[in-house]
């Protein structure tokens, strides 16, 4: 079972932006801090942004002041605006809770690349 469902991804040219959005229950929702990670082949899965139930947040030291993670009640949706997009952050992104514990779906695809 797909708990969590990513989309937005896509090709983007360096120092563009994408807004990435995952959508969930309405149980994980409430009750989980939630999460963006990412992956490139070779590559370990490292967590990119976080946000608690009441709103705190942690990024990843190479994407901060670039990205900002949020949430949106009424939809069981997180988001991950990715501003000044860097050829390094091309990868399949994932969503999940914030410590990686549910099933993952297939990911989304950003490429960055002139």
């Amino acid at each position: 079972q797909v708990e969590l469902v990513e989309s937005g991804g896509d090709l983007v040219q360096p120092g563009g932006s994408l807004r990435l959005s995952c959508t969930t229950s309405e149980y994980i929702f409430n009750i989980y801090a939630l999460g963006w990670y990412r992956r490139t082949p070779g590559k370990q899965r490292e967590s990119v942004a976080t946000i608690s139930t009441t709103g705190d947040t942690h990024y990843l030291d190479s994407v901060k002041g670039r990205f900002d993670i949020s949430r949106d009640k009424a939809k069981n949706t997180v988001y991950l605006q990715m501003n000044n997009l860097k050829p390094e952050d091309t990868a399949v992104y994932y969503c999940n809770d914030a410590w990686g514990t549910h099933s993952w779906g297939p990911g989304t695809q950003v490429t960055v690349s002139s």
